[in-house]
């Protein structure tokens, strides 16, 4: 499922934020009530509810959670309840107060109404072993579905939200905050997650790095991943500006190929390809600064990359996990040049700017086709 959370300062503004939420094609919507400036429970409750064309979740975030909400603490879970009552499908509490406030509405509860218990780390991503103790802890309040967000230092801790979603016994969203948190959100239906979160706008997020509707749409094509979907993307840093996710995905969903192509953001390309050793993960695009590196992190490399000394494109191995780096920089660039030519580099003077991974295969391309190359670093 993709929710969008809203975020408005006024009831009006959330209704219109509704009506886009559903004309984007989502399936539910977030209605954030600690983002509302002035608000009066009874008559905007009923009316956000009664108006909303989506399924809802209603969340009011205190600030010691990373909300915005600082006012009394009973004001704010009688709101909680009242929703319910008035006929939202889902609310949002958090861990701290989930037993007593799920105690509180045990003997009202609407039959298809669900309450979502989350949990904030905004610091880091715990152990396995940690997560899968806050998964237990949270799931003993009687949550009905487990949230867990954490914040990602490193591509790898993902994995580990990952191994927790995909064995979970009960509906969890589990996501991973920050640009090297990304994947979380876009791979969620491979590895069981129950929704995601997108924004109506680039910029208007309600936790950081959350993606646009457009991009988990159109870019990432996210109705079409399920659990048997291959992952292929872009290694590097930066990666967010890269053309590649947009190229790739357009191609295999031209030929229904059952792939998803997503963007990396690694420091560190020799961990990265150990955490995600499994099959599921098979190929990638290598981009600066890793492209050297990424030479030694293969089992075999292709004779034009090794006399390169960059690799800028690796495959896995089906059958056992193997990596086989290539260069297709030298190729790709070169024949780009002597399509713009018109004519033959046999002769000319080829000037390279800069010596880095694409730069060392310009120079093996236009060598190797008889140009006479200098080289400005």
């Amino acid at each position: 499922k993709i929710c969008v959370p809203l975020t408005a300062e006024s009831v009006d503004e959330m209704l219109i934020g509704m009506r886009k939420a559903k004309e984007s094609g989502v399936d539910l919507v977030e209605v954030r009530l600690d983002f509302l400036k002035s608000f009066n429970p009874p008559q905007d409750l009923e009316f956000l509810i009664k108006e909303c064309p989506l399924p809802t979740i209603f969340t009011f975030r205190p600030k010691w959670e990373g909300g915005q909400y600082d006012g009394e603490e009973n004001k704010r879970l009688d709101a909680l309840r009242l929703a319910m009552e008035l006929g939202a499908d889902y609310i949002d509490v958090e861990l701290q107060v989930a037993r007593e406030f799920n105690n509180s509405i045990s003997a009202k509860k609407p039959e298809k109404f669900k309450v979502i218990v989350s949990s904030h780390n905004y610091e880091n991503t715990p152990s396995v072993e940690d997560l899968g103790n806050l998964v237990a802890k949270i799931q003993a309040t009687g949550a009905d579905i487990v949230k867990i967000a954490t914040t990602a230092l490193d591509i790898t801790d993902v994995a580990r939200i990952f191994q927790i979603t995909v064995h979970s016994q009960v509906p969890i969203i589990g996501l991973v905050m920050g640009e090297r948190g990304l994947i979380s959100r876009l791979l969620c239906p491979k590895f069981g997650g129950y929704l995601t979160f997108a924004t109506l706008e680039a910029g208007k997020v309600s936790a950081p790095g959350q993606p646009t509707i457009n991009d988990l749409l159109n870019v990432y094509n996210f109705r079409l991943i399920g659990p048997d979907t291959k992952v292929f993307g872009i290694i590097g840093k930066p990666v967010g500006h890269s053309k590649s996710p947009l190229l790739y995905n357009s191609a295999f969903k031209s030929i229904g190929f059952n792939g998803v192509y997503v963007h990396l953001l690694v420091d560190d390309i020799a961990k990265f390809l150990q955490t995600y050793s499994s099959t599921d993960f098979v190929g990638f695009s290598v981009t600066i600064p890793h492209k050297e590196n990424a030479v030694k992190c293969c089992n075999e490399v292709d004779p034009v990359a090794k006399s390169i000394e960059a690799v800028n494109c690796i495959i896995k191995r089906q059958s056992d996990g193997k990596l086989f780096g290539y260069n297709t920089d030298y190729v790709g660039a070169i024949s780009a040049i002597e399509d713009g030519l018109r004519s033959p580099l046999a002769g000319k003077l080829f000037v390279v700017i800069g010596a880095g991974g694409a730069g060392k295969a310009l120079a093996y391309g236009a060598k190797a086709k008889g140009a006479r190359v200098v080289i400005a670093n």
